[in-house]
């Protein structure tokens, strides 16, 4: 098969480039044309399988009016029928399809006052983004690449579709998922684009909190978060994460740090693995900093008790971004003990998994290695040698199934109740007081021993 890109006015053959459409989009896109009208999968599905990608979702443009679509499948709901889209349901997958549109004048930098349909593919593609998410393609015609896409693919490039601020001011979410795209892709911002980025980014106070929440997982879980740079840099960040702005000007003057705070939280990012929960920790694990930051007499920086305020920042920053209350407790938990440290000892392991909570532990394991290579060579070994021990001692706990949590106890409020303790406030005293004992000596932890301790046979 023999694939025609049709770019700049003029076809080019590219012989190799063979896009696999799913059975049901093609069985979506034949259906429309057998019927007359003209059908494309369109956007990041046809990006992301140019780049080899695997597409979270197939959207389909068409010539066909909303009602023309609705008519051809027996299954449908109207999704956004007011701007062409229809779902059209297969099998029980749902699949987006919306007609060819010119978008109305923009009010509110994310919505078009009104949409006029259109015959045309090309005015529909004029209105996207990024000429990377502007291609079209089917099996009959190949691929639509009008605007370079193509091109800014092999090129790595990220670049609008037309005048960077109408696209933009039409749009503001469009300016944080260009740095976004760039993260996940690797691609560069190509200069117009960025300066349209730069003089348009205030209008991000118009999205709303959910839409942000959503491009900020995306570009932090990236394979490359630093690029939270570029968007420091552009002023992005001042206007939804101001945070990340204090961090980028607070030195640290100490021998443990040879970056300034934000950049340290770049690294740190860098250092860890792309899961959200992790990713949002070290985030905004040092937020804190600005408001603790002391220098002594000899110029030294210290910023003790500075997570206690990052705790607090980070539940703030959570909460103004709507995340969920999952990830606020575990986020906001991980940031207030990431720089928790304690010498190798299994009982100071013990107590802290209490602290921390099994299921946490281990995050605050990969947090804590995370912060320490993000910051100076000064101790370094000592600290990942320090790290190293309490992960060995811990795998340890983990395999000898040793007490930390009352879930574990070898006795339960029934058991005291039982033993003639009358039930009350007194009962959890009890148990809180044999936790820290069986922490202490985990062989303890028998019913035997523990009632006998409390003087109950």
């Amino acid at each position: 098969m023999i694939l025609l890109c049709k770019f700049s006015g003029e076809v080019i053959v590219l012989p190799d480039l063979i896009i696999k459409l799913p059975a049901k989009v093609n069985d979506i896109i034949t259906t429309l044309q057998a019927h007359g009208f003209e059908a494309y999968a369109v956007g990041g599905c046809v990006r992301d399988s140019v780049l080899g990608r695997t597409p979270e979702d197939w959207d389909i443009t068409t010539s066909a009016m909303p009602e023309q679509t609705k008519s051809l499948f027996p299954r449908t709901f109207d999704t956004g029928i007011e701007h062409g889209t229809v779902t059209v349901l297969l099998e029980h997958e749902g699949f987006e399809v919306t007609t060819y549109r010119i978008d109305g004048k923009y009010e509110d930098n994310r919505h078009p006052k009104e949409v006029t349909f259109t015959r045309s593919l090309k005015e529909d593609l004029l209105r996207r983004d990024f000429t990377i998410n502007a291609m079209a393609y089917n099996e009959k015609d190949g691929l639509t690449d009008i605007f370079g896409g193509m091109k800014d693919l092999e090129s790595g490039l990220i670049r609008c579709v037309g005048d960077a601020k109408e696209r933009f001011s039409e749009d503001a979410l469009r300016i944080l998922r260009g740095v976004r795209f760039a993260a996940q892709l690797g691609f560069d911002i190509e200069d117009e684009t960025k300066e349209g980025m730069r003089k348009l980014a205030y209008t991000l106070k118009n999205i709303s909190a959910e839409r942000i929440q959503t491009e900020l997982v995306k570009m932090v879980t990236s394979k490359r978060p630093q690029l939270l740079m570029t968007a420091y840099e552009l002023g992005i960040t001042r206007v939804f994460l101001p945070e990340f702005d204090r961090m980028m000007e607070t030195e640290q003057e100490t021998p443990h740090h040879m970056y300034n705070v934000g950049e340290h939280t770049l690294h740190a990012m860098n250092n860890v693995r792309p899961d959200k929960i992790l990713r949002l920790t070290m985030l905004l694990h040092d937020t804190g900093k600005p408001a603790y930051k002391t220098v002594d007499a000899n110029g030294v920086a210290h910023f003790k008790k500075h997570a206690l305020e990052s705790e607090n920042i980070a539940r703030s920053v959570l909460r103004r971004l709507k995340f969920d209350n999952d990830t606020l407790h575990k986020v906001s938990k991980l940031v207030y003990y990431h720089d928790y440290r304690m010498p190798a000892r299994a009982k100071n392991i013990r107590r802290a998994m209490n602290m921390i909570g099994e299921e946490l532990f281990p995050y605050y394991m990969e947090v804590r290695k995370a912060d320490v290579l993000a910051q100076s060579e000064y101790l370094r070994e000592e600290k990942i040698q320090n790290l190293s021990e309490i992960e060995s001692i811990y795998k340890e706990i983990k395999a000898a199934g040793q007490c930390v949590s009352l879930k574990e106890l070898a006795v339960t409020g029934k058991d005291l109740i039982e033993a003639g303790m009358a039930p009350g406030k007194e009962i959890g005293e009890k148990l809180s007081e044999l936790l820290a004992l069986v922490i202490e000596e985990p062989e303890m932890n028998t019913k035997e021993k523990l009632l006998d301790r409390l003087g109950i046979k």
